[in-house]
């Protein structure tokens, strides 16, 4: 049975075609559709709800990285000092926990890794790289991207072994204290051969935001060293410039991500919750993937970029006042550390209780 056949109309005045166009509703309905509900609630999240939650997640995540950061400069070398001076005080060996020899491994790669860059001349590798025609600059950005990608993951691995070994070393029993002990010098080598792999692509190329501010910290210490003139104000105005650059680029990257992929901003939230939990080590079972962040490459590599600005303004005097001088200027570093370390953490784990907390009870009201 075929179809009745449609008959159009073509009008022919062009006065009466305009004055039907006029009177015809929407002008664009040819090429537009009528939004529902479902549709005017994604667009809002897409500009405004899902940037505001996932700016919040970024920012939170970076003060916790942060955080970690200024504790292995602050609280392990503080605890490493004092486990030392109980055995020198006590003058007797006893078997370390589990946390002082987690400790003395992250010390003991830190200092391996700043010696290792001590030795390494970047730009020296820089100009190396720029000088030869076999691989372009670009080539090797983008492989360092890749490689500094994979060994922050295996460098976290690399730690939970390690870790786990030192809690087994410290709980096992006499008779099985050279199994773990050889084992816990075999994942002590690993963890300080790979550091030395992870404090090479980081001096390159990262785009994570703690690493621009390590890099921000970088310019400034070259500026003081180098830079003449007035260049602070240029130097803060570029740095605004930088963050406020990034800031945008991810609110337009995830916002494009979470529409393209039906991503609702409450996923952010919850994020955020599991993220406030471990920071309080609040263990769940249905929590998402924990924020991993080890801090030993970007630490390495600011003690190699600001120690030429702290021997710059060293007195050239007899080497005991020199060495007078590098404690005072080593331990006003602590202080200032430490405080900005107290400050960071007490603020951190106070939003992580408010905001846990409302989440408890939002979840209360809604069941």
């Amino acid at each position: 049975m075929e179809g009745k056949a449609h008959t159009f109309y073509v009008e022919k005045s062009p006065v009466k075609y305009f004055m039907d166009e006029m009177h015809g509703g929407n002008s664009l309905r040819s090429t537009t559709t009528l939004a529902n509900e479902k549709e005017r609630e994604r667009v809002y999240d897409t500009i405004f709800r899902l940037p505001w939650r996932c700016e919040l997640l970024i920012d939170v995540g970076y003060f916790v990285c942060l955080d970690s950061f200024l504790s292995l400069l602050t609280i392990m070398p503080a605890r490493v000092l004092m486990t030392f001076w109980r055995l020198l005080k006590t003058r007797q060996f006893k078997r370390l926990s589990a946390a002082e020899l987690s400790d003395f491994c992250c010390f003991v790669v830190l200092a391996c890794g700043v010696t290792l860059l001590q030795q390494t001349d970047i730009s020296l590798i820089y100009h190396m790289i720029r000088g030869q025609g076999t691989i372009k600059l670009y080539v090797v950005y983008n492989v360092l991207e890749i490689f500094d990608k994979l060994s922050q993951s295996f460098g976290g691995d690399v730690l939970q072994t390690l870790f786990n070994t030192a809690d087994g070393l410290a709980n096992s029993s006499p008779e099985n204290m050279r199994y773990w002990l050889w084992r816990f010098i075999s994942d002590e080598a690993l963890a300080v051969a790979s550091s030395d792999i992870l404090s090479l692509p980081i001096t390159f190329y990262s785009v994570e935001r703690f690493h621009i501010s390590a890099f921000l910290l970088f310019v400034l210490a070259q500026n003081i060293l180098e830079a003449e003139g007035p260049w602070l104000e240029n130097f803060i105005f570029n740095a605004l410039l930088v963050f406020l650059c990034e800031v945008m680029i991810d609110i337009i990257k995830h916002s494009f991500l979470a529409k393209f992929n039906d991503i609702k901003p409450i996923l952010f939230s919850e994020f955020l919750e599991d993220l406030c939990k471990q920071t309080l080590n609040i263990h769940s079972d249905g929590s998402k993937k924990n924020l991993t962040f080890v801090p030993l490459a970007p630490a390495c590599v600011v003690i190699r970029v600001l120690s030429p600005v702290y021997a710059a303004h060293l007195p050239y005097s007899p080497l005991p006042w020199r060495l007078f001088w590098i404690f005072i200027l080593s331990a006003m570093t602590f202080v200032m550390l430490s405080c900005l370390k107290v400050m960071i953490g007490m603020g951190l784990r106070k939003h992580a209780t408010w905001y846990v907390t409302r989440c408890q009870k939002r979840k209360l009201h809604s069941d």
